[in-house]
């Protein structure tokens, strides 16, 4: 067991990988009454192709969230959210493009409710039967979303944004695609995918970090794995351009909603997306003169709304707004976009808000446990020093990345009333 120390959080976290090449991240948190713990597979719905003993595969789109929802179904009829609920915990799951976790929650009953994680998720049970019952389950699912306009806007926008890569295509998948899956389909991504190397524990909360690995390790020791043959995903040539430089639909909203995605390709890692962040946060913000004067001027009555997007080797920036005057919105951001010049005080200042988002993050067992992962999912490798990483953000290295980003490269999309659109 390895102890690792937060630089500068006052934080230890605990890691071992097992003889199977399973992952454990456990971050004691002593003066909480609650304890958090999730099981993550490096497998979402970006993985649409690849190659296993040389053999090429290619499945349904929306097969990793299927396999999410068919986990928890189990050979014995066990239901395990009432087996949770029981012992006083909540339990969960979510998929999204570059993985798949199960999760639960609670504050006692920890080997047993540890020991039935890691069981169900090792315990496929795929029938054709009850692969034909959840496909109706699903695609009710997939017919929710279509009515709810922030789910349709961001599937649009990424659809619009890439040419090639599959983040164009909706996590959970078309009704046609999933009704094209099969037991056997499903049955390929979970050996492929789920195998213990390609997975990881975190536990955080009121726990001793000797006793959680040592219930995984003895859970793990009764288990058989067979050798996890060699993966290769497929790799997408995905160019600068976005698919669509702007797009117009109608749903059902009582306002008109617009939305700008910049496409912006640069090395991957945690320094050059807090500049980025910086940047559109200095710009976008609600306490910036920009957002001050659409209000003043009537554009806009609120806010918008800043997002991103780096589950690819590009980095998608979202700034989005709901106006009555979507088409000049618009314009001003892309005007914005064109003065990249930020006051020094205001990048310290953005500086002390994202060191104090670190060390409130500290406070948090459920944000320190999605932190692993995302570090774990996103770069490979736990960070244990993201302080110092933004304690040393310097003002001529942000303007001299930002200076070097092209930020033509975006597409917009108008969402209007549906009774409104001409």
């Amino acid at each position: 067991m390895e102890k690792i120390n937060y630089k500068n959080l006052d934080l230890d976290l605990f890691y071992e990988k097992l003889d199977n090449g399973l992952e454990i991240f456990v971050l004691p948190k002593n003066n909480v009454n609650n304890i958090y713990v999730t099981f993550t597979t490096k497998y979402g719905s970006n993985i649409i192709e690849f190659e296993k003993n040389n053999q090429k595969i290619k499945v349904p789109l929306g097969i990793a969230h299927f396999l999410e929802h068919k986990m928890f179904e189990q050979e014995d009829g066990l239901d395990i959210f009432n087996f949770y609920s029981e012992r006083g915990a909540d339990c969960n799951a979510n998929t999204n493009y570059t993985k798949t976790t199960y999760l639960f929650s609670g504050p006692s009953f920890l080997e047993e409710n540890l020991n039935l994680l890691l069981d169900y998720v090792q315990s496929p049970y795929f029938t054709d039967e009850n692969v034909e019952k959840e496909k109706g389950i699903i695609i009710q699912e997939i017919k929710m979303y279509q009515d709810m306009p922030s789910t349709v806007m961001y599937d649009k926008i990424l659809e619009n944004t890439f040419k090639n890569h599959p983040m164009k295509y909706p996590i959970i998948g078309t009704i046609n695609s999933v009704n094209s899956i099969t037991k056997e389909d499903l049955y390929t991504c979970y050996n492929a995918f789920y195998h213990p190397s390609n997975m990881f524990v975190v536990v955080t909360g009121n726990i001793e970090a000797e006793e959680v690995i040592n219930i995984i390790k003895e859970n793990q020791m009764n288990k058989q794995f067979k050798e996890r043959k060699k993966i290769k995903i497929k790799k997408y040539e995905e160019p600068k351009e976005t698919a669509k430089q702007s797009d117009e639909i109608k749903l059902n909203v009582s306002i008109p909603k617009c939305v700008i995605a910049y496409k912006i390709k640069l090395e991957k890692n945690i320094k050059n997306l807090f500049y980025l962040l910086t940047l559109f946060d200095c710009k976008f913000s609600s306490t910036s003169d920009f957002v001050n004067n659409l209000i003043d001027e009537e554009i806009i009555n609120d806010s918008l709304g800043i997002d991103f997007d780096n589950s690819t080797d590009y980095l998608i920036m979202f700034i989005i707004g709901e106006t009555t005057k979507p088409n000049i919105l618009l314009e001003k951001i892309k005007a914005e976009m064109t003065n990249l010049e930020i006051d020094e005080k205001d990048f310290l200042r953005k500086k002390k808000t994202l060191l104090s988002s670190i060390i409130y993050m500290t406070e948090n067992i459920f944000s320190l446990n999605h932190n692993i992962i995302n570090d774990v999912v996103k770069y490979g490798k736990f960070n244990d020093d993201k302080y110092n990483d933004i304690k040393n953000l310097n003002y001529k290295d942000f303007n001299k990345l930002i200076k070097n980003i092209d930020f033509n490269n975006y597409t917009t999309l108008i969402i209007n009333p549906k009774n409104n659109l001409k």
